[in-house]
């Protein structure tokens, strides 16, 4: 199963907490199909810390509201 296809199941099933999806095979399609699914971030192996923190805040503050 993708990170893609587990975000699918996930939302199939209830679950409503941010998913921040992290791969090492970026594409433009899953990228897409992710973000408007709902994830909070996509990020693409390596990705430095300042991103993390801002997929992080922003994952945090989907949650605040």
């Amino acid at each position: 199963m993708t990170g893609a296809e587990l975000q699918e199941q996930l939302i199939a099933d209830g679950f409503d907490r941010p998913i921040i999806l992290m791969t090492a095979y970026p594409d433009d399609k899953v990228r897409s199909r992710a973000l408007n699914a709902g994830a909070v971030g996509f990020l693409r192996k390596p990705f430095d810390d300042e991103m993390l923190i801002e997929c992080l805040t922003r994952a945090l503050g989907s949650k605040a509201a």
